[in-house]
């Protein structure tokens, strides 16, 4: 549909991100900064006779040192996008490296020794950001004895530069810990900001859901007189209008109008008016997006058919409480007249005038106590407990016990299943009173003059294993503007219905959270679909976990 708002889905929680990804930037830095010391290497070890320069003792052997080094800082940058999978161990191995040839680096280029050591301790901190705090002071350990280890070989004792290593040992041990600290605090307000980044995506999107599934049209219109967003109801009360027409004018003359009126009078129309052909009538409200922003307007549309339907509900909840009261005071006359017209028409002295007259007064008695117990179904709303159920097992017996208690003659009622059970909850006793009611129908109006009903009962899966149960008969079928209203209460084609079968029956299928439609037969005929609810799936049975 041409919505503005976009087509959200159930939101999907995603996961963090995994650990090696947190740690890329890292990785990427460490090795870029490798391979930047590896050139600084080799620019120390290409002394030349005109610059002061330092002193490279064993040329030959820096120049191999070093050029291995060069290649090896290469290929760890090359590398870091296939090494975050195991950053741990690549890291390690790699300070290995880093520490044998910046203690190398410092025996061959002895006068730039503290510099060598310095960006030694870069390569020490990077790597404290990775790996655990044990491990990363290990490692500044192990660079603090190799820089101390040179010392006592180098130089002669006593010499201050033996002094010198302590304290880079000690700043080793220190920027190590802070950098693994920091690393950690860093990673966890990182996850944290990203964990409230996806609950707000998460429920950005959880609100556009719930804006687009709403009964009521919603619509922003800004002061241009231009719809900017709407979501499903509003478009279909618009007369679905093509996505690339968005002038509120052309689209709904009458409520630009009352838009117009409103900004200008604050004064707003509460009468019904009907946007377009063929949609409900509407009743539009309209609100200010902010206190201070008169450039947007939200435009709520109610739909008066669903506020006529709850009235109606309403008006349906008090009759059927009126109805109980009074249900004993219509039963017990009505029980004396059904007697009484039982014993006169066992007289023998009875005429035929009379006994056609005791005849109707039974008729009429037996129609007035299905009115009265359809009535009294309003008011009793029993709820449901819902049971998993086979139901071709419980057609059958449906079935069975229907044929045993009504005669239905030459007409024919039989169930259909497929070679797979099929499951369903619902709560039994309801679901027979829906399926008495339809399978009932169907045999009295599933009928084409002078020939026997034949209805079936069909237990079949829909898409996704949805269970399903139909009644299908072959007669001729439902008129389109009857089907429409089969299921109002009071509605009846019949003479001597009551209107309400249907709708009770649509009722306590709701109670199940299963839903009863009608749907034409190609070929005549009628079907009452009840789609209703599977069972859940667990683990065990193949399903996803709740």
């Amino acid at each position: 549909m041409p919505s503005t708002i976009p087509t959200a889905e159930p939101p999907v929680f995603q996961p963090a991100r995994p650990a090696a990804m947190a740690i890329r930037h890292e990785l990427f830095f460490l090795n870029y900064f490798r391979l930047a010391q590896a050139l600084v290497y080799t620019g120390l070890a290409l002394s030349s006779p005109r610059l002061t320069w330092p002193t490279v003792d064993q040329p030959v052997l820096a120049y191999v040192v070093i050029g291995v080094y060069l290649l090896f800082a290469l290929g760890m940058l090359v590398q870091t996008r296939n090494a975050m999978a195991n950053a741990r161990l690549v890291v390690s191995g790699a300070l290995v490296v880093d520490i044998m040839v910046a203690v190398l680096a410092a025996w061959l280029i002895h006068e730039a020794r503290i510099g060598i050591a310095m960006m030694l301790a870069v390569n020490l901190s990077t790597g404290a950001l990775v790996l655990p705090l044990r491990l990363s002071c290990f490692f500044a350990a192990l660079a603090t004895l190799g820089m101390l280890g040179h010392t006592l070989i180098v130089q002669a004792p006593g010499d201050g530069d033996l002094l010198e290593s302590g304290l880079l040992g000690v700043a080793y041990f220190a920027t190590t810990t802070l950098c693994h600290v920091l690393g950690r605090q860093l990673r966890a307000t990182e996850a944290l900001a990203e964990q409230r980044s996806l609950d707000l995506a998460n429920l950005s999107q959880v609100n556009e859901l719930i804006i687009r599934r709403m009964k009521t049209g919603v619509l922003l219109v800004d002061d241009a007189n231009r719809i900017h967003q709407l979501n499903e109801s509003a478009w279909m009360l618009l007369g679905n209008p093509p996505a690339d027409q968005r002038d509120l004018g052309k689209l709904a003359p009458e409520l630009s109008r009352r838009l117009y009126h409103w900004m200008t009078s604050g004064k707003l129309d509460e009468t019904a008016t009907q946007l377009a052909d063929g949609v409900p009538e509407v009743v539009p409200r309209f609100t200010r997006l902010a206190p201070n922003d008169d450039s947007h307007v939200l435009i709520f549309l109610d739909d008066t058919s669903l506020l006529s339907r709850r009235a109606e509900e309403l008006t349906l909840s008090s009759l059927g409480r009126l109805s109980a009261s009074i249900a004993h005071e219509i039963r017990n006359p009505l029980a004396a007249i059904r007697y009484s017209a039982q014993l006169l028409a066992e007289s023998k002295e009875l005429a035929a005038s009379d006994a056609r007259m005791v005849e109707i007064i039974n008729n009429h008695c037996v129609r007035l106590n299905e009115i009265i117990e359809n009535i009294l179904q309003l008011s009793r709303r029993e709820r449901s407990r819902p049971e998993t159920l086979d139901l071709g097992r419980w057609a059958h017996g449906f079935v069975e016990e229907y044929k045993q208690g009504n005669d239905i003659g030459g007409d024919s009622l039989r169930v259909i299943t497929g070679s797979v059970a099929v499951a369903a909850v619902a709560d039994p006793q309801q679901l027979q009173q829906v399926m008495w009611n339809l399978v009932q129908n169907a045999l009295r109006y599933g009928r084409m003059p002078g020939e026997p009903a034949r209805v079936m009962v069909v237990v079949r899966q829909g898409e996704h294993g949805v269970p399903i149960l139909e009644v299908i008969d072959r007669g001729p079928g439902i008129a389109p503007k009857v089907a429409a209203q089969i299921f109002e209460p009071f509605y009846t084609t019949h003479e001597y219905g009551t209107g309400l079968g249907l709708y009770l029956a649509r009722q306590m299928s709701e109670a199940n959270q299963a839903s009863l439609e009608y749907v034409r037969v190609a070929g005549g005929g009628s079907c009452f679909r009840l789609t209703l609810t599977p069972p859940a799936r667990h683990p065990a049975d193949g399903g996803d976990a709740a």
